[in-house]
């Protein structure tokens, strides 16, 4: 039995099973990996964007500007395409002149409808990290459990056994575990981390959509809403 305990020699040296139980848990790994550098940076933006868009709220007296920044922009993401939706839905039952409750009822179901598309992109890939962090340390100690067993049928062959047979098998078995523990710990830390700042993003678009149908109702309510047909496209709420 080989006696190098590298890492290479530990995988070549181990048996079929074993070998494809680490390839499973090394793919698992690079690819949650993957994930966890794609979504980290997904999250930042999202979280610069908002701090961004909350800002200019808070800042803005004037829903007609706001109206014409959200107009010229492209691409809405994230909070900006929660705020679009319910004005987009506002501009386009008040030129029917229906009643004041029915507007803000409409305008409200469209920003909650945006702000659940927005929280299923936030999520985007989570549930893979959370399989991965919970299957991943079990694939290892299968292949650990396959690898002593192959190692110790291979002893029962011998006259003699000695530690410096044993421990090449035995350590050929639990690479596995550690391999399901490297694809695992990060995952699972990746999964909470980025849960929780969802969740606060979320809670954060909510608060701000409750606080934008708020502005409107009051705009509404006063009677002082300006038409913004005239001056603006139409095509740019609606596209």
């Amino acid at each position: 039995m080989n006696t190098d305990l590298s890492l290479l020699s530990l995988f070549t040296d181990a048996s079929a099973l074993v070998k494809i139980v680490m390839l499973i848990l090394l793919g698992l790994s690079i690819v949650s990996w993957t994930l966890i550098f794609q979504r980290g940076y997904a999250l930042f933006q999202a979280q610069k964007l908002f701090d961004a868009f909350q800002k200019r709220f808070k800042t803005t007296t004037d829903l007609n500007r706001l109206y014409d920044y959200l107009a010229r922009r492209i691409n809405n993401d994230g909070v900006e395409e929660v705020v679009r939706a319910g004005f987009r839905e506002f501009v386009r039952l008040y030129k029917q002149e229906i009643g004041q409750e029915a507007v803000m009822v409409a305008t409200e179901r469209a920003m909650r409808v945006a702000l659940a598309r927005e929280e299923e992109s936030l999520e985007q890939h989570l549930p893979f990290l959370a399989t991965v962090g919970s299957i991943s340390v079990y694939i290892g100690l299968f292949g650990t459990v396959w690898g002593i067993m192959t190692a110790f049928r291979a002893l029962g062959s011998m006259q003699q056994a000695t530690l410096a047979m044993v421990a090449p098998g035995i350590s050929e078995a639990l690479v596995a575990t550690a391999l399901g523990l490297f694809a695992a710990i990060p995952a699972v830390f990746a999964y909470n981390r980025f849960s929780a700042h969802t969740q606060k993003m979320i809670r954060g678009y909510d608060t701000l959509a409750e606080e934008f149908s708020g502005a409107l109702n009051r705009r509404l309510h006063s009677q002082s809403w300006q038409e913004t047909s005239e001056t603006q496209p139409k095509e740019a709420l609606v596209d």
